[in-house]
């Protein structure tokens, strides 16, 4: 797919998609609930109807419309024993999340999922489950899917995760519902916490103290209405747009701002962006908010480490094209995980940032950012990453020559209309 240098400015008002991190776990949470969940502004994206699948085979009825997700759960041990293998797609939230509750369940399972998933590392979470007495193997014995687990009673442990990451974190606790007793997770920072506040407001006893959250097993919980607010992830390549395509001003409604999710705001900020936050509240014990974005010309590098990357660490490729075109040097620290998601993004946002004249260095754990010159079209390779291939659909907006995104259309994993959006902004 080619891309274009915009003539004009970005203008308008745009809506997102849903989270997609709240949309997996409203139906995960609404199947082994007692009664109907209903959700709204449901993430009608490949991965998350991966999730609906898996729980459907799992006799789950779940009805999909037009306006809204009908979960008819059948409470905490209501689940059936798949006659199938559950195909998690390009899904690690589903892959994770899932194992949490299956390691919990009376029968055996077995899930896998596309060609990067069987790539993924899955010893993250098979080691604490296993410390939970789970029985969960990998079936090729590289540490990755597919795996097998054979569901029962679990025992409740305190997990120091050597990782801050929210999957690993939610698969420990969803195992935790059918443990003997308290089950806590320690992070080395704190990464996103929508099951945290979810669970709770499924009936769930969840605590939360600096980076530590804990559960207590077998709750009642009870089906919700749940509007799912607009996914940061997705407005974050919106809010990079405006800031360096001049003239523009893009209004993003409705966008969650949680403050483990919200790094993006906060490095956009530091390098000087104007931003306002309009409209603040909260829908279920989310922060939700209007996000007014304006062209800012004179954006400047800056430093992105530490506790603030388990926040932002699926924008870190858009942000990499921002930092591209501020004045200045942006070094980032700490990103490693990054090298373990749909692809190596770090290793493909340093080389193909070269490729467009970038002055760019690849790092252990980031990269640094020589930022100010002028970017020139290329022919590039998505790998199949959606967060890639927006990533440079947007820095094409600004650099001076075609792009082309080959295999572009994997942005359908988590925002099947982002091209169309993109286009009715530039008009």
């Amino acid at each position: 797919m080619e891309f274009h240098k915009t003539e004009k400015p970005l203008r308008g008002e745009i809506t997102i998609p849903g989270d997609k991190s709240i949309s997996h776990r409203s139906v995960m949470f609404g199947a082994i609930s007692q009664g109907r969940t209903e959700i709204t502004n449901f993430l009608q994206g490949q991965d998350c109807l991966s999730t609906i699948s898996c729980f459907r085979k799992m006799g789950i009825e779940i009805e999909n419309t037009s306006k809204r997700i009908l979960v008819h759960g059948r409470g905490l041990h209501g689940l059936t024993a798949p006659t199938e293998i559950l195909d998690v797609g390009n899904s690690g939230t589903t892959t994770r999340l899932i194992s949490g509750i299956l390691a919990g369940q009376d029968f055996t399972s077995e899930l896998t999922g596309d060609a990067s998933i069987q790539k993924r590392p899955m010893g993250r979470i098979i080691r604490p489950l296993s410390m939970m007495d789970a029985t969960i193997e990998s079936i090729k014995g590289n540490g990755c899917a597919p795996l097998r687990i054979s569901g029962h009673a679990l025992k409740g442990i305190h997990y120091q995760s050597p990782v801050a990451s929210a999957q690993v974190k939610s698969s420990i606790l969803l195992a935790g519902l059918y443990a003997d007793g308290k089950t806590s997770v320690t992070e080395p920072a704190l990464s996103r916490n929508h099951t945290e506040i979810m669970l709770r407001s499924f009936g769930a006893t969840v605590t939360s103290e600096g980076t530590t959250a804990s559960i207590l097993p077998d709750p009642d919980l009870h089906g919700q209405k749940i509007e799912v607010p607009g996914d940061i992830s997705s407005a974050a390549y919106f809010i990079v747009a405006a800031l360096i395509v001049p003239g523009s001003e893009i209004l993003i409604k409705n966008c969650g701002i949680n403050e483990t999710r919200d790094g993006i705001l906060r490095v956009c900020r530091a390098m000087g962006a104007d931003i306002t936050v309009l409209n603040a509240h909260t829908s279920g014990g989310e922060a939700v908010a209007d996000l007014l974005v304006r062209y800012t010309p004179d954006l400047k590098g800056c430093v992105i480490e530490g506790d603030i990357i388990p926040t932002l660490i699926d924008e870190i490729p858009v942000i990499a094209v921002l930092a591209a075109f501020a004045d200045g040097t942006t070094t980032i620290r700490n990103a490693e995980e990054l090298k373990v998601k749909e692809s190596n993004r770090l290793d493909i946002m340093v080389h193909h940032l070269s490729e467009m004249g970038c002055d760019i260095t690849g790092t252990e754990d980031g990269m640094i950012i020589n930022g100010g010159k002028t970017l020139q079209g290329a022919v590039l390779d998505s790998f199949l990453d959606h967060r890639i291939a927006m990533s440079f659909a947007i820095a094409s907006l600004a650099c001076e020559s075609t792009l082309t995104i080959r295999r572009a259309d994997c942005v359908n994993i988590s925002y099947p209309a982002f091209y169309q959006d993109l286009e009715r902004l530039c008009r």
